[in-house]
Parts: structure tokens; sequence; C-alpha cells
């Protein structure tokens, strides 16, 4: 099994650490708090239990953070969040590169993550998770303002303060390329009833953690649901593509 505390790269990485300003995690969570405003020292604890963070200690024990560890949190929360990706799936992509691999890049689409996480990974993760003006929503996804207001209506997507998050991008991204099939926004509001019902289900499985006061309990709550998540995709992938295959048949 590898063992990152022995790893002649992290090692170099931490010794290279030393030279950079450290952070308490109180001032680690005043540089997240923008990109990821829930986001709680008890979160960030979990990842180091789970191995994906190994920040450095003081003689007295106490935790110190680099500007390298903010930003590899910066990449594990956004592919975490993004990717809905469980923690083991990016830990085991992190432990490669740590070796000094090259993993593929990371299902969903995720580039591929250095030890330290590049300032150009990090700008991309911000520009991604960002929320965006009905302008740059249209720029990005080529929605015109009637197809964006349309799914606004059916409550496919929601604006914040006139604001629309990564998941609006997806989803207008996604009722554009479906537009060039002819299908319109009110025939999508079955897929909306569809994640509804899949989030009740998902709801009533972590349902135990998420009554706990516990933020650790919300923090596995989070990472299982996201696991389910990521089933329940897979088997309705599976489900439809098994339909699609007997048209040819």
């Amino acid at each position: 099994m590898f063992d990152a505390a022995r790893s002649p790269r992290i090692e170099a990485v931490r010794q290279d650490n030393v030279r950079q300003a450290v952070l308490n995690i109180g001032e680690v969570l005043a540089e997240l708090k923008d990109q990821f405003p829930r986001v709680t020292a008890s979160k960030i604890r979990f990842l180091e239990d789970k191995g994906l963070i190994i920040p450095q200690r003081t003689s007295a024990g106490y935790r110190k953070y680099t500007a390298s560890d903010v930003n590899r949190l910066r990449f594990i929360l956004s592919v975490q969040r993004d990717q809905y990706l469980p923690l083991k799936v990016i830990k085991d992509h992190l432990d490669a590169v740590d070796r000094g691999e090259s993993p593929a890049a990371l299902p969903g689409g995720a580039p591929a993550a250095p030890v330290a996480v590049s300032t150009d990974m990090t700008e991309a993760a911000e520009l991604h998770s960002r929320s965006v003006s009905l302008a740059e929503l249209q720029g990005i996804t080529g929605a015109s303002e009637k197809l964006v207001v349309e799914l606004l209506n059916y409550g496919l997507i929601e604006s914040a303060n006139g604001l629309f998050d990564a998941n609006c991008i997806r989803v207008t991204k996604s009722a554009v390329q479906l537009s060039a099939h002819g299908v319109e926004p009110r025939h999508l509001r079955q897929f909306r009833t569809a994640a509804e019902r899949e989030y009740s289900l998902i709801e009533s499985i972590v349902g135990n953690d998420l009554r706990k006061p516990e933020v650790s309990a919300r923090a596995r709550a989070a990472e299982e649901a996201q696991e389910i998540s990521r089933q329940c995709l897979e088997l309705h992938d599976a489900l439809v593509q098994r339909a699609v295959s007997q048209i040819d048949r």
C-alpha cells in the first residue's frame, strides 16, 4: 500500500512548502469561503482523515497549511462538487499523481491534478464554479434569452440575484443541444420531477446523519449522497441505453 507520508515526491513538496507562508485553519477557511461558502473546519479535517491532504504540523501539533495545500483543497472540493465524484476516486487519482504517475483525467472530464495544483488549474476551477450573469450564461452556452426564460419558468434553472451557478450552466448547455433535436424546455419537466424523486430517495438514506448536530456527520452525509447520486445516474444511463439499443435490432 502506498504510504503518502513516506513518498519522496511529497517530502520534496513539503520541504519546498517550508519556505512558503503558512496559514492556520481559520485563515484557510477565509481563503475558501467565497468559492466554497459551506466548507468548514470539520470538513477539512475529514479530508485529512481520508488522506487527501496532509498539512504540516508545528512542534505543538497544530496544523499549518501552505498556499499549495489551499490550492489542493480547491481542487478536491471543486471536483467533488462539480463532477459528483466520491472521495475514494479523487484520492486514488491524487495518490497516483503523488507517486509521479500520469493518470487519465478523472471521470466527468476533470483534468489531472499535480501534487500542488497549478495556478491554471485553480483559475479554471474558480471560473467553472463561480456564478455568472445572464449575458455570460448565454455566451458560454449559446442559449437565447427566450430559452433561458423558459428554463427559469419551468424550474429547470434558478437565478440568485440575477446570477447562475455551475449547475445552471450545465442544464442550459444540455437544453441548447437538445433543442437542435426539437426538444423544448416544456419537455424537460419530467427530468426535474425524476431528479426530485431521486433526491427524496437519497435524503431518506442519509437522513440520519443530516439530523445529527455534528458538522462531520453532514460531511459524511454529503459524501454518501454524492456516491448514491453517481450510482443513480449510472443506472439511469444503463436503462436508457438498453432501450435505445433496441432501435437498430
